[in-house]
């Protein structure tokens, strides 16, 4: 019987270092959101990747790849930080804790190249994602962009536009130290929850149902805008037995960020530097 620990233990996550290694990362990207070609992450863009200081890294079962993580070098403010534009996993190999995994991964190469911070976005739809970003990394987001790539050609954004959380996962901060180094949770004091229904993604999917979805959308956007121009951000998930899911927004107590010229008015340095 092969069980959800065996399937897990016999996974490799190492870096992706060759051109037919790429290669499956292209079609795996294909395989799992049904891209078109023009939302395709190329193959030439992984290479530059690797050569310019960004992460290729893989999950394989034996020879073949069944997961990875992409990302880039950025800088806001003057200061370095990795990008994570994607994290695919093969349907038939997910739940079992493969995307914390490629996560971890990405953070010990991050650190070791000397990078503070690793930004990604998700869709505030997504309970699951959601919940691993916040609960399970010790990521917080206190940004929200609207339609951040234009409508994509994925049937699973249900046609909807692609808003989008950006998760900051502040390597060295005591929220995500003390998580992941001494498994303590963090205490969060709670002021504002933002609710998303677990027929979400039925409703996504449904032509009749999909007005249901958006008018959620909508809302929670709103929402989140609202709470971020009050300085809240959010730091928290919870999830019930129906598989509803609702964010947990409070004040952050640590003051790490790197100051984007649209937030002139948040510190320049993270804490400790």
């Amino acid at each position: 019987m092969t069980t959800a620990a065996s399937t897990a233990d016999r996974i490799a996550i190492r870096k992706c270092d060759t051109i037919d290694e790429f290669k499956a990362c292209v079609a795996l990207q294909k395989e799992v959101w049904n891209f078109d070609d023009v939302d395709l992450i190329p193959l030439r863009m992984f290479v530059v990747s690797q050569k310019i200081g960004g992460q290729i890294i893989g999950a394989f079962d034996g020879n073949e790849l069944v997961g990875f993580a992409f990302s880039i070098p950025g800088t806001r403010s003057g200061h370095p930080y990795l990008h994570s534009h994607m994290l695919a996993v093969r349907a038939s190999f997910r739940n079992y804790g493969l995307g914390r995994s490629l996560k971890l991964a990405q953070r010990d190469d991050a650190l070791a190249q000397g990078f503070d911070l690793l930004e990604w976005t998700f869709d505030p739809l997504e309970i699951k994602n959601a919940y691993l970003n916040l609960v399970r990394l010790g990521a917080i987001t206190r940004r929200y962009s609207v339609n951040h790539y234009g409508y994509s050609s994925s049937p699973l954004q249900g046609g909807l536009p692609t808003d989008r959380l950006v998760a900051e996962w502040w390597l060295k901060s005591r929220r995500v130290l003390n998580l992941l180094e001494k498994k303590q949770p963090p205490v969060i004091t709670v002021e504002k929850k933002i609710s998303v229904p677990a027929e979400i993604y039925a409703w996504k999917a449904s032509e009749v149902d999909r007005p249901k979805a958006a008018a959620v959308q909508k809302a929670n956007r709103e929402q989140f805008l609202a709470a971020f121009r009050e300085g809240l951000a959010a730091l928290g998930y919870e999830r019930d037995d129906q598989g509803n899911g609702a964010f947990q927004l409070g004040r952050w107590d640590e003051n790490w960020s790197y100051a984007s010229r649209e937030d002139e008015d948040e510190p320049t340095t993270p804490e400790g530097m």
